[in-house]
């Protein structure tokens, strides 16, 4: 009996195993490019209706089944135009290729040392910045506040975005992917009342978004010049040059192991192409 089971259980080809693969790397890099939008919280909610429709179906309450099932049948349309923002980013960066954005490994310079030369720069001429890097968490949200750039990362152009003179220097500037991905974006503030008084809206602004994501932020105070890193809601202040280098570089260690993997899946799925062309 055992030996007809096996039998009866068919191996898995090679066209099976690419088209789950191929099925796995879309949905994933679906799922990165809404996370931190807000259509990450309307999916969120879709799923908890979903799973209270099977409730209702497991404990038998007719009424709630009733009522979601026949919800259902509008349901496609209501998710065209609840995502119509998100649907029409993901076919514009589908048709410039941006949607697979996260196998493409940015190389162009050393982002730590162009921020630190922006922000030493700012500092001894006592311009406050606040730089903001994103790392796994979205933050797409936040630099839909802000003025999309996406521009090459260079210490010039953030030092001219923080300019007194440019309209953009009040906000936040967003880094995504070694971009600048927006300036002049609205963060939220802290609400932790052990802080100093003495912390300005900047200060408060870096450390409310590091508390809500994994972000890192890089903050010049305007009255004083003084250079500071905010991670995990932590501040360390008063650093130099060189410290925030180093305190940077000690920050990103994770991310770049997270670099290394996507590099690693980037080269399989370039093999998987590879051997499909060759058995067409």
């Amino acid at each position: 009996m055992i030996r007809e089971m096996f039998e009866t259980i068919s191996v898995p080809g090679f066209w099976d195993l690419f088209e789950i693969t191929l099925i796995t790397i879309i949905v994933y890099q679906l799922i990165l490019f809404i996370k931190g939008t807000r259509g990450w919280q309307m999916i969120l909610g879709t799923i908890t209706i979903l799973l209270l429709y099977y409730l209702s179906r497991w404990f038998e309450l007719r009424t709630i089944e009733w009522l979601l099932s026949n919800l259902f049948a509008y349901f496609v349309f209501a998710l065209i135009v609840i995502f119509q923002a998100e649907i029409r980013r993901g076919l514009a960066e589908l048709g410039k290729g941006g949607i697979f954005s996260g196998f493409q490994l940015h190389t162009e310079g050393d982002i730590i040392e162009e921020i630190d030369s922006a922000v030493c720069s700012l500092a001894s001429q006592k311009i406050g910045a606040l730089i903001i890097m994103e790392r796994d968490i979205g933050l797409r949200n936040y630099i839909e506040s802000g003025i999309e750039m996406d521009s090459k990362l260079s210490a010039s152009l953030l030092v001219t975005i923080f300019s007194p003179s440019v309209p953009l220097h009040d906000g936040a500037v967003i880094i995504k992917d070694s971009r600048i991905a927006a300036a002049g974006c609205f963060l939220p503030l802290t609400r932790n009342p052990m802080l100093s008084k003495n912390l300005g809206t900047r200060h408060r602004a870096a450390i409310g978004i590091t508390e809500e994501t994994d972000s890192i932020a890089v903050v010049v105070s305007e009255e004083t010049g003084t250079i500071s890193m905010v991670s995990g809601g932590k501040m360390l202040r008063g650093l130099s040059g060189e410290n925030l280098t180093t305190a940077l570089r000690d920050a990103t260690k994770e991310e770049k192991g997270q670099l290394k993997r996507v590099r690693y899946h980037s080269s399989v799925l370039e093999r998987i192409f590879s051997i499909v062309r060759g058995n067409s």
